[in-house]
């Protein structure tokens, strides 16, 4: 029962979280990203695509780019909301430490995401194209690193503005780097892309990369609170 009850106050945390980082109507927000599929769909429709879409552009351009899009407007807000509304001493007073509040609202954040993906992969598979599985986690990984760059981003800045144009700018590097290449070092590592890879190669570097970005993530959320913990710097002018 107390087990029971702490998940239940952790469920309304987190749901306070959400209204917090996306509005009163945060269930809204998981919707937006459909908004990028219907412009693939009338794309194909007016003819400004000649071809179809493949499993392979699943990951990173159908569901992929909007859920990075989504997870950045999320990320900024993590920290850096409390700082735009004057509320940031209030959140160094909750007992057990101001990371407390910023891990709801990334859990919050990762609610958001991972309802937005459902919608996007199903959308993807009934409009444009089928896709496997592992798409979805490689379309998830982009979105949890660029939801904490950002929110790390936004602390250093102190700023939501500025950390959403710095992530946008970190993003767009990242996709002009990466290019039509896939990189084991990039987040939007997509295996689909490499059909003539040897499959134990193939394996072993995705393997690689997502472990890789499980630790790089964690290293970012540390950065993150690091900078969020340090009161003076965050209250400065």
């Amino acid at each position: 029962m107390l087990a029971l009850s702490r998940l239940a106050d952790f469920a309304r945390l987190v749901r306070l979280a959400a209204r917090m980082i996306a509005g009163r109507r945060y269930w809204i927000a998981p919707f937006l990203p459909l908004l990028w599929i219907g412009f693939q769909v009338f794309r194909l429709v007016v003819a400004l695509r000649p071809d179809d879409y493949g499993a392979s552009e699943a990951q990173t351009i159908l569901i992929g780019f909007p859920l990075v899009v989504l997870a950045i407007g999320l990320g900024v807000k993590v920290i850096a909301g409390e700082i735009d509304r004057r509320t940031l001493e209030i959140a160094y007073t909750v007992p057990g430490g101001a990371h407390q509040v910023w891990l709801a609202k990334l859990a919050a954040a990762v609610v958001l995401l991972t309802a937005a993906l459902a919608l996007l992969a199903l959308a993807t598979f009934l409009f444009c194209t089928e896709f496997p599985l592992d798409a979805l986690y490689g379309a998830m990984q982009g979105a949890i690193v660029y939801l904490v760059v950002s929110m790390a981003l936004s602390a250093l800045f102190k700023s939501e503005a500025v950390g959403a144009l710095a992530s946008a700018a970190v993003l767009t590097l990242n996709l002009v780097i990466q290019g039509g290449a896939q990189l084991r070092i990039s987040p939007f590592w997509n295996p689909e892309a490499m059909p003539n890879a040897d499959p134990a190669d193939l394996l072993a570097w995705t393997v690689q990369n997502r472990i890789g970005f499980v630790l790089a993530i964690l290293a970012v959320v540390a950065l993150g609170f690091g900078r969020a913990e340090r009161r003076e710097k965050l209250l400065g002018g």
